[in-house]
């Protein structure tokens, strides 16, 4: 986990966050135990309340569930469970200021694919002014 944290949201809810976001990226899988309290609070030197509080999020989302004595451990179908809940957030929050942006810049399907600024072709395609990309231009010559 990140050691920083940033004034935006809660340190607790930021927590939450990076244990979804381990769990999501498969570094914590369903019946790894959660690090303890006391160690994420010491480690990352903040109130083990504080940290508490974002486990009980967690629980309270039915992603973590406490074993008395041992320890909260991860859920299963708690990875499936977030799959489903973070694409729902994206399409509903994201994508539309995605597609916004996709279609003011006008875009295409295979430029987003490619990762490319220009689409390739066998001519060495000219942007919008007419000129040839950078690339495409040859060094001068040293005199």
């Amino acid at each position: 986990m990140d050691r920083e944290w940033n004034d935006s949201q809660p340190i607790y809810r930021q927590l939450r966050d990076r244990v979804v976001a381990m769990i999501l990226d498969g570094i914590l899988k369903e019946g790894d135990p959660l690090p303890s309290v006391r160690n994420v609070a010491a480690e990352y030197r903040v109130n083990p309340l504080t940290v508490l509080k974002g486990y009980q999020q967690l629980a309270d989302e039915g992603l973590v569930e406490t074993r008395r004595g041992r320890g909260m451990f991860i859920n299963a179908g708690a990875r499936s469970l977030l799959l489903q809940g973070e694409r729902q957030k994206f399409l509903g929050e994201e994508w539309p200021r995605v597609y916004a942006t996709i279609q003011r810049l006008g875009l295409k399907a295979e430029e987003l694919l490619n990762g490319t600024n220009h689409p390739a072709s066998s001519d060495n395609s000219r942007d919008d002014s007419g000129s040839k990309p950078a690339e495409s231009i040859p060094p001068e010559k040293e005199r």
